[in-house]
């Protein structure tokens, strides 16, 4: 188990770092370059949480408190990694809308402060499901909010027909890990098929900018 969950959480971060350089590197517009930015973003945060536990795996060390803030840090690098995908939404299909942009920054304050509430434990990795459901409710609605967008838009770009899929699934699996792990420890296996629908955001991502992103400029 531990050599398993090792070995994919390394592979997962090695992946998001080299497709964020590379989309960073290689893109020329604004959608690409965000893109890049969410990645890396997506993939420095959730490293703030695997790497603590690959090294729990293999060492005897109290990690109860690098644990804790790690999973606050995921928490927040979440957030911004869909708040991007909100303006890639924007720049991939030129639509604007105040009372959308509006709604994505009040959703990510409110997660934001949510997750900085005291009640949360970070500092000693709690469990604590009502606060796990509190400060996951602007988050939830930030993903269904991405979801419809591009649901939406599904037949306009073909490249990125099935990124709704993608976030729901992710959202579907990452719920109960979210609220009720701290009771039913084996939820926690749900984060691996979460983490391969973040891979393949990150892998359609990369798509668009080596492929697609040339042509659309042109």
């Amino acid at each position: 188990m531990k050599y398993g969950e090792t070995a994919f959480d390394i592979l997962y971060l090695l992946t998001a770092a080299i497709c964020g350089i590379l989309m960073l590197a290689r893109s020329k517009s604004g959608a690409g370059k965000k893109m890049g930015w969410a990645t890396l973003i997506l993939g420095a945060g959730d490293a703030f949480h695997l790497i603590p536990r690959v090294i729990r795996y293999f060492s005897d060390r109290d990690l109860t408190a690098a644990l804790g803030i790690g999973k606050l840090i995921t928490s927040l690098s979440m957030t911004v990694f869909y708040v991007l995908v909100f303006y890639i939404w924007i720049d991939l299909y030129h639509k604007k809308s105040i009372a959308l942009t509006v709604s994505v920054w009040i959703l990510f304050a409110a997660r934001t402060v949510l997750c900085l509430f005291p009640q949360n434990g970070w500092t000693v990795n709690s469990s604590d499901m009502t606060w796990g459901v509190i400060r996951n409710i602007p988050f939830v609605i930030l993903g269904v909010l991405i979801v419809v967008l591009f649901i939406r838009e599904r037949n306009t770009l073909h490249r990125f027909r099935f990124i709704w899929l993608y976030v729901t699934l992710s959202f579907l699996f990452y719920i109960p890990v979210a609220v009720a792990a701290g009771i039913l420890p084996i939820l926690g296996m749900l984060m691996l098929p979460k983490t391969v629908c973040y891979v393949l955001i990150v892998l359609t991502f990369l798509q668009y900018v080596v492929k697609d992103e040339k042509r659309e400029l042109s």
